[in-house]
This record gives structure tokens, C-alpha cells and sequence, in this order.
């Protein structure tokens, strides 16, 4: 296994190579700078503004400083953001992006894999149908028409939860971003469990467990839901680094100081060194989270083999 984790993380590094050099690139190619959007500057000001964050060497020479610094860990001052790094801006709103991804993937994990199990059970019957009309319209309406509805009627009319904000991470300001992220999760969590269970519940192992007597409940929980899920293991991977991140919609629209609100902010206004350290923080969690993903598959599939 450690062989495994080995020849994994050496692929990592030629695969966040190329995310860096691909994301450094498109955003100097991008028209406008950092600089646009403030109050005019004179010519010797601005000159001396380029130089004191490097900007005014060749773009070649840019890109390898910004390859040196960033493996010793430093990805540099923000662009518009005064007397802050990086870092500390990731280190000060990762935490809204956690507690909403974790309790998003959660609620959608648990919902989703039940709603898929009942629905393989009851194949073709009326419960199948209503749970995957539903999974069909949770994966067709995207977040930015799930956001503004829900708002709408639960915030506006009923007035049972406020519209937006953090409010330092109260239960009622979470009810309605947890719920417009884990839809979406939830109708493809439930697709996924329920053609999973679909295929095992006809397997041979399963048809001797029912022919020695054993009840359908242990049937279900300790021997088809185990194989089941093995395609849901790999989708959760990249879904957690997804939701983990941040959803640049979700957190817009209720105003939430969580890193996909600062993604978009940094890249309308060209904040680089803001834009590329969230980029390689998003990368290097897909990688991490798939690497996560691949160990528990084996564990749950002895016939896979980590060598």
C-alpha cells in the first residue's frame, strides 16, 4: 500500500506542475491588471508599483520566481488586499468553505444512498419512479435558480430563516446553503446507489444469502450495500473537493466569506496571486481526496489489489 501511496504522489507533482503553469499563464494572458481598477496612477508610480511585486520583469523570469517561491510554501501578497498573503487569506476562510462542504457531502451521503437503496428495492414501482423524477430534477436545476427560490419562499414569504450572511455560523444561516449544495448531491448520490444496488442485488453471492434464509434487511446493510457503493466511492472524491472549496454560486448569492466568494472577487479583479494559491489549494485536494478515494475502494473490494 505505502508503494501505492509512493507512485501516487509522484504523479501528483507533474499533475500540479501543469495546473500552475496552465493557470499562471491564462491569467497573464487575461486582459487588464490588478492595478486597473484603482484611482489613476501616474507613469513612475505605476512603474515602481510593477516593480516592487516583480511584475515588470519578463514573463518567463515571473513564472520561475513563482514556481521557487511557491515550493517553499509562499505564494506571496495579495494584489488588492492590503497587508495580507495568500495564505492568510486562506487560512481566515477555508473554515466557512469546510463546515459548509462537510455538512453538505454529509447530509447528501446519507440521504441520497437511502433514497437509492429504497429505490432499487422497489424497482419499477412507484417509489422508484418518485425518487428518481426527483434525482432527475435535483441534477437539471442548477444552484442559481435553487438558491434564489429557496430564498424566496422560506426567507421572504415565511420568513423562517434569514436571506444571507454568516452570522458567525449559526444554524439558521446554514440551513439554506447546506441544502441548496447537497441537492444536486443528493439526485446524483441517489442515481449512483440505486443502479449500484440494481446490479448486485441480481448477482449470484446475493441470490444464495436469500436462498439460506437470511433476512433482507442483513442482506441489504452487509453484503449489497458494501459493493454498491464502490462507484459512489469514486464519484465523492472530486464532489468533496468540490463542495470543500466552496461553491463560487452559493456563497455570492448568500453572501458568505467562504473561498469561492474570494475566487471570484480576486479573478474579476485580477488579484493573480490570490487566484493561482486557490487554484493550487483546489488541485491539491482533488489529488488528495482521489488518492483518499482509491484506498477506501480497496478496502471495501478485496478483489482490487494496491501494489
Amino acid at each position: 500500500m505505502f508503494r501505492f501511496i509512493g507512485r501516487r504522489l509522484l504523479v501528483a507533482i507533474p499533475t500540479l506542475f501543469l495546473v500552475v503553469t496552465a493557470a499562471f499563464f491564462m491569467m497573464r494572458a487575461a486582459p487588464g491588471s490588478p492595478f486597473d481598477m484603482d484611482r489613476k496612477l501616474s507613469p513612475e508610480i505605476e512603474r515602481n508599483v510593477m516593480a516592487k511585486y516583480g511584475m515588470d520583469k519578463p514573463l518567463g523570469e515571473q513564472y520561475v520566481n513563482y514556481l521557487k517561491d511557491a515550493v517553499r510554501g509562499d505564494f506571496g501578497p495579495s494584489l488588492k488586499y492590503r497587508d495580507k498573503s495568500v495564505l492568510q487569506i486562506l487560512g481566515e476562510n477555508y473554515k466557512v468553505s469546510l463546515i459548509l462542504g462537510l455538512s453538505a457531502i454529509t447530509l447528501a451521503a446519507l440521504i441520497g444512498v437511502s433514497l437509492g437503496v429504497i429505490a432499487a428495492l422497489r424497482q419499477n414501482g412507484t417509489m422508484d419512479y418518485v425518487t428518481m423524477g426527483i434525482a432527475i430534477l435535483g441534477v437539471c436545476i442548477p444552484t442559481f435558480v435553487t438558491a434564489p427560490l429557496l430564498v424566496l419562499v422560506f426567507a421572504s414569504k415565511l420568513g423562517w430563516l434569514p436571506t444571507a450572511g454568516w452570522n458567525n455560523g449559526a444554524l439558521p444561516n446554514l440551513i439554506l446553503p447546506i441544502t441548496v449544495l447537497a441537492l444536486p448531491q443528493i439526485a446524483i448520490i441517489s442515481r449512483l446507489t440505486r443502479a449500484g444496488m440494481i446490479e448486485v442485488l441480481r448477482s449470484n453471492y446475493v441470490r444464495t444469502a436469500r436462498a439460506k434464509g437470511l433476512p433482507e434487511h442483513r442482506i441489504v446493510s452487509r453484503h449489497a450495500l458494501r459493493a454498491a457503493i464502490l462507484p459512489l466511492v469514486s464519484y465523492l472524491g472530486p464532489a468533496c473537493a468540490g463542495l470543500l472549496t466552496g461553491s463560487l454560486v452559493v456563497e455570492k448569492i448568500f453572501n458568505l466569506p467562504g473561498l469561492g466568494k474570494f475566487f471570484v472577487i480576486s479573478a474579476l479583479q485580477r488579484d493573480y496571486t490570490v487566484v493561482m494559491g486557490m487554484v493550487i489549494f483546489y488541485a491539491a485536494l482533488i489529488l488528495i481526496l482521489n488518492l483518499i478515494a482509491d484506498l477506501l475502494y480497496a478496502m471495501l473490494d478485496p478483489r482490487v489489489k494496491l501494489a
